[in-house]
């Protein structure tokens, strides 16, 4: 385990923002963090676990302990005759895990390509792009509890996702340090479509429907449309669609008839943030 105090946190964050922690704690081993953890029985507040980097903007010193997850691996450990079940280390960089499951022909992952971050964060933020969210994928938790430094399992039952968001961002917040992922993939893929532009996309490459294919179109148009970070520092996308009546959105299509509508289930629906940022004249701002 590595350990080091006022270590600095500018290749750990996507905005490479130069500050410094306390205390810096990474490694790649599971029995390591829970002889580091027990030991130290730190409560949440005290500290900070840091996957890529890309939901901070640092703006002074960290008077924290940083926990780093450097744990990786890639493994089938279950399978019937729709899906398999994959675990995934909490260190491991989440678009490689994504690209890993397509080349095998398991469907999931493909419309979450390009997302930065860690496997690690993917059931905390409930990550979701192009009408598919973590939350339909994800099976089970491998964690850690950080105040007494025992394992835990949590099923996904548990974890009340919601539109980017779960329990780890709320009551459990920096309570468990999450060590592996494991996540529920199809054997036989159904794609999802009718996000955006992705079908017009797709049709434009003329490639066929596959699961590289779906996964070329999306990393397309994420790069199209958000700078790399190794070039301009930065954040990613990290707006929320709005969420409203379903009654109140088709009021606003009749004022603004291109305006982005997506079903949200119960009576609701999203609006494109994109479309609104755009319509405002905050494009590229």
């Amino acid at each position: 385990m590595e350990i080091k105090e006022n270590y600095n946190l500018k290749k750990h964050n996507t905005f490479s923002i130069g500050v410094n922690c306390s205390l810096w704690a990474a490694s790649g081993e599971e029995e390591e963090w829970v002889d580091f953890l027990s030991g130290k029985r730190l409560l949440p507040e005290e500290i900070i676990i840091l996957g890529g980097g890309s939901n901070y903007l640092f703006t002074d010193d960290v008077e924290k302990t940083v926990l780093h997850s450097r744990i990786s691996g890639m493994e089938m450990v279950a399978e019937d005759g729709e899906k398999v079940y994959v675990k995934a280390g909490s260190g491991l960089n989440w678009d490689d895990f994504a690209a890993w499951a397509v080349s095998r022909g398991w469907g999931g992952t493909e419309n979450l390509s390009l997302i930065p971050g860690s496997v690690g964060a993917v059931p905390v933020q409930n990550i979701g792009a192009y009408g598919v969210e973590a939350e339909a994928i994800v099976h089970k938790i491998f964690a850690i509890d950080v105040c007494s430094g025992k394992k835990v399992v949590i099923p996904a039952s548990r974890c009340r996702f919601a539109y980017r968001d779960s329990i780890f961002k709320n009551e459990w917040k920096n309570r468990y340090f999450i060590t592996a992922v494991v996540f529920k993939l199809d054997k036989h893929p159904r794609f999802v479509l009718g996000y955006g532009s992705l079908r017009s996309e797709l049709d434009k490459k003329g490639a066929g429907l596959s699961l590289e294919s779906v996964r070329e179109t999306i990393m397309d148009i994420r790069r199209s449309k958000l700078p790399d970070t190794d070039l301009l520092p930065n954040a990613g996308s990290f707006f929320k669609n709005p969420v409203v009546g379903a009654d109140y959105a088709e009021e606003l299509r009749k004022t603004y008839p291109d305006l982005s509508v997506y079903p949200a289930g119960e009576g609701r629906a999203k609006l494109g943030a994109g479309w609104l940022i755009e319509a405002c004249g905050w494009k590229g701002k």
